[in-house]
């Protein structure tokens, strides 16, 4: 895989982020986004606990789903409280994400700003707020609104892995699906090529998100992200500006989501092994184009 690093920069104005990554499309770190936010230095473990650590949240292990597993389905529910307890103890290869925190402590939006000046369709009732344990890991997948997101890292730092939507047959899109049939847990140190050999021509984007740090992540881009340390992130998200990217991400939502719920439900293993066969089957096709 040919994998260079995310554009980073402190400060951006209005009309370069436009020129330069919104139109265009292309990611970029933005290091002082977050730098007057109260929420920088406010949002602590402790602080979290204090105001939500009652309210119960659905977990994620690091494990691929399995043939019964519907989109987005949680692995275990514990108490928020009891789980911050937990990964800061040690290693736990644990998260949550899309916890919208806010629906029970609004009080949270009043730490930050929103970026307005950058972003236009702003899902201002969705922020959410992604935590996890050190060692766990986001799996190659791309967010099934295709919304653009402005993913502000606090507490921890986090790896993170980019690739454009028009890399998917690169890395074994699996169909009516938003997820990746490849491995790419530890891709830094040796990148599966053997099981996936696909992947040797693809092409990627990578950094370290560190505590400040906001990463801009243009809406349908796959994204795998593994927690160096136990940590939490917020994700704001846009809408696409164009029409078209709208009625896509609708799509996504209603038929793309739902087509392939129903066949889990329907036929569990003979769609579990068949959307993987289809995605090999794809690659194998293009390699041998790029060959001839």
């Amino acid at each position: 895989m040919n994998i260079s690093s995310i554009d980073r920069v402190d400060n951006i104005t209005p009309e370069e982020f436009k020129r330069n990554y919104y139109l265009p499309r292309k990611p970029v770190v933005i290091t002082a986004l977050s730098k007057q936010w109260p929420a920088k230095e406010k949002w602590t473990w402790d602080y979290f606990k204090s105001i939500v650590g009652d309210k119960t949240v659905g977990v994620y292990n690091n494990t691929r789903a399995d043939a019964n597993t519907p989109v987005n389905g949680a692995d275990d529910y514990i108490r928020f409280g009891d789980y911050l307890d937990l990964i800061q103890k040690g290693p736990v290869a644990l998260r949550i994400f899309l916890f919208n925190i806010f629906q029970h402590a609004p009080q949270l939006t009043e730490d930050f700003t929103w970026p307005d000046k950058f972003s236009k369709g702003l899902l201002k009732k969705y922020p959410m707020l992604f935590v996890g344990g050190a060692g766990s890991v986001a799996h190659m997948h791309y967010d099934i609104d295709l919304s653009h997101i402005f993913h502000t890292q606090f507490v921890g730092r986090k790896r993170v892995l980019l690739l454009e939507n028009k890399q998917s047959p690169y890395i074994y899109r699996m169909p009516f699906t938003v997820e990746s049939a490849a491995d790419f847990v530890n891709w830094h140190q040796q990148l599966n090529t053997a099981d996936f050999p696909a992947l040797n021509y693809a092409t990627g984007l990578t950094t370290i998100l560190e505590h400040g740090d906001t990463l801009f992540m243009p809406g349908g881009y796959w994204h795998h992200m593994e927690y160096l340390d136990s940590g939490f992130a917020m994700s704001l998200r846009a809408l696409d500006h164009s029409l078209a990217g709208k009625l896509n991400g609708l799509y996504h939502i209603v038929g793309l989501r739902g087509m392939n719920n129903l066949l889990i439900k329907m036929a569990p293993q003979w769609w579990y092994h068949k959307k993987r066969e289809l995605a090999k089957s794809r690659a194998d096709k293009l390699i041998k184009a790029i060959s001839a």
